[in-house]
């Protein structure tokens, strides 16, 4: 009885240290398990093997992971792969994959209903809508609409009636109104909201309550922050804050998250090597600095959190490392964690999949 106790125990241990995926710029997606109580990162090796799966997402009931495949230029190379989730043993298996109607694929959504996936074709200059099957499946595209530049990013509204993409080449935010019933998106009015010209516009995320948009700028290192009307889908400029403490030749923004709460903004900065915090006020959404921390390693692209919200884990892309690093709470500021991590390949993103 003893035993069985004791074994009961170790495995709710073990469930509770989540699974890491990191996507790289090379063949594959590798699995780590995060040690709750350290920090620590163990390496489950390569979970699954595909072309450049620079972007991943999880759907809601963790069984099913989702990976862009960023290849090509033409219309037939980018495309889209579904893998079950072995929560064990964190392997990966491949279901299917899809094209992504357009090249160099580089961010996915997933609607509130968890039944179709937004593409952004960076290369392709357009959008697509993929079904997801009742099996994790990806379908074939069913809406297409191009933006005539390149997107690098694509967000639901909280209440899943429009989509927004943020093109990199004309550094704007389009809007379509989507119908979750058949997948269909139609252009809203207005359909552009216009960001500073030549300050690469590379990603949106909205706030969970629908208020407000941040738009991360890559040249001028900046996030801008939109106010966000539901019922007309039109987006008004309120505020523009420094990734930075202070003015870094060469920096360049590259991924930006919000905590679990949506009570801090993180924002990682390649050239500055460092991540950078912002609070967010909880009735204005605006954002005020809160300080910033080295990466450890040069590059940082994408991250993560973990599902409680104690570690940050940050892919250092060309010190192929990933640096853990302790939340504090209070303040959302960052201190390292556990060893630095040296075995990935051109490591880009990082997602948590909870058990």
């Amino acid at each position: 009885m003893r035993l069985f106790i004791v074994f009961l125990i170790g495995c709710a241990l073990h469930a509770a240290d989540p699974l890491l995926y990191v996507g790289t710029s090379g063949k594959g997606i590798y699995a780590f398990r995060l040690q709750a109580k350290s920090g620590k990162l163990s390496a489950l090796g390569l979970a699954g093997e595909t072309s450049n799966p620079t972007f991943l997402l999880a759907n809601p009931n963790h069984r099913v992971l989702y990976a862009v495949n960023e290849n090509g230029t033409s219309q037939q190379m980018g495309s889209v792969s579904a893998f079950s989730i072995d929560s064990q043993t964190g392997k990966l298996t491949l279901l299917n994959w899809a094209s992504s109607r357009g090249g160099a694929p580089c961010q996915i959504a997933l609607d509130r209903t968890a039944r179709w996936l937004a593409v952004a074709n960076s290369e392709g200059g357009n959008i697509a809508i993929l079904p997801l099957l009742a099996d994790g499946k990806i379908g074939n595209a069913v809406f297409y609409a191009p933006t005539g530049g390149h997107p690098t990013s694509v967000a639901f509204a909280p209440d899943n009636k429009v989509l927004l993409a943020a093109d990199r080449g004309l550094d704007r935010i389009f809007a379509w109104r989507f119908d979750d019933s058949t997948g269909a998106i139609v252009p809203n009015n207005p359909f552009v909201t216009y960001g500073k010209t030549g300050a690469g516009l590379r990603s949106i995320v909205f706030h969970p309550s629908g208020r407000a948009v941040y738009a991360l700028d890559e040249i001028d290192s900046t996030v801008t922050v939109f106010a966000f009307e539901a019922e007309s889908g039109r987006l008004r400029q309120a505020q523009v804050a420094q990734t930075l403490p202070q003015y870094v030749a060469n920096n360049s923004p590259a991924s930006m998250s919000l905590n679990a709460d949506a009570s801090r903004l993180y924002v990682t900065n390649r050239g500055h090597e460092s991540i950078f915090v912002f609070a967010i006020d909880p009735r204005s959404l605006m954002l005020t600095p809160g300080g910033d921390a080295p990466t450890l390693g040069a590059t940082p692209r994408g991250f993560a959190i973990d599902p409680a919200g104690d570690y940050l884990v940050v892919a250092n892309q060309d010190s192929g490392s990933l640096a853990t690093f302790k939340i504090n709470p209070p303040t959302g500021e960052l201190t390292p964690a556990g060893k630095i991590v040296t075995s990935v390949p051109k490591p880009v993103s990082a997602l948590f999949v909870e058990q």
